[in-house]
């Protein structure tokens, strides 16, 4: 218990110092960062549940004002604004993740770079699509135009997700919680 909550803490830290990561922001106010790496990594490396429970406790402190998101924003603005379908969808996107890393045989590398892109990519996506959709006044179509930007740097995040975390199922075993 005590190692899961240490771990679960401490991929919340890591989702928030990916946000100190330079941002790039985009006309939709939606910014490019790499904390979605963490998202991925959460589920890859900790698995579904203690994934979901790490971003859920990094939103928790989002919601309570701390300025972890990129661009050092916070508080419940946020989840009213451009980006509310991705911070809705990034626990799910965890989840999902870790739930295809915990039930695939493939290696590590594999596992985890298709639960990146099924968790998130695919399921994340719509999330976001449609939380841009009604906070910008766009039509999902329009808004699916103004996610595709974010999907080439998503897949290089999935697969360095892949790497990742076969780089810790080499270097530590017992780390990938995901397959424990």
């Amino acid at each position: 218990m005590e190692r899961s909550l240490t771990h679960i803490a401490l991929f919340a830290a890591l989702i928030a110092v990916l946000g100190l990561v330079p941002r790039l922001d985009l006309a939709t106010g939606v910014p490019v960062t790499a904390q979605s790496l963490g998202i991925m990594l959460c589920g890859t490396v900790l698995g579904a549940k203690r994934g979901a429970l790490a971003v859920l406790l990094f939103l928790l402190l989002v919601a309570l004002g701390l300025p972890l998101l990129s661009g050092g924003r916070g508080g419940l603005g946020v989840f009213v604004g451009p980006t509310v379908g991705f911070l809705i969808g990034f626990p799910i996107a965890a989840f999902v993740a870790g739930w295809v890393m915990e039930r695939t045989t493939l290696a590590p590398v594999w596992a985890a770079g298709a639960g990146a892109v099924i968790g998130g990519i695919g399921v994340l996506y719509p999330f976001g699509i449609l939380g841009m959709s009604v906070v910008l006044d766009k039509t999902l179509p329009e808004a699916a135009l103004l996610a595709l930007v974010f999907l080439p740097g998503d897949i290089l995040k999935a697969a360095l997700a892949g790497l990742v975390t076969q780089a810790i199922a080499r270097a530590r075993p017992a780390a990938l919680l995901s397959r424990a």
